[in-house]
């Protein structure tokens, strides 16, 4: 597995993170996310592509850098 890494500037809280994580494992179950909320990083570990988890991502709403 890869880990991606993206900057989400729209995270503000842990219900931020709790929504996109929960979006990340809706699509990719055996994903492993992280969600730092006080840098605004999510790290994924997937076999997915960067794309695939950009767009889960902003799917639920949030901006990636």
């Amino acid at each position: 597995m890869a880990t991606i890494t993206f900057k989400v500037p729209s995270i503000a809280c842990d219900g931020c993170a709790k929504t996109i994580k929960e979006g990340i494992l809706s699509h990719k179950p055996e994903a492993k996310v992280e969600v730092d909320v006080t840098t605004k990083v999510v790290s994924i570990d997937t076999e997915a592509s960067e794309e695939a988890i950009k767009q889960m991502i902003t799917s639920v709403g949030h901006t990636v850098e």
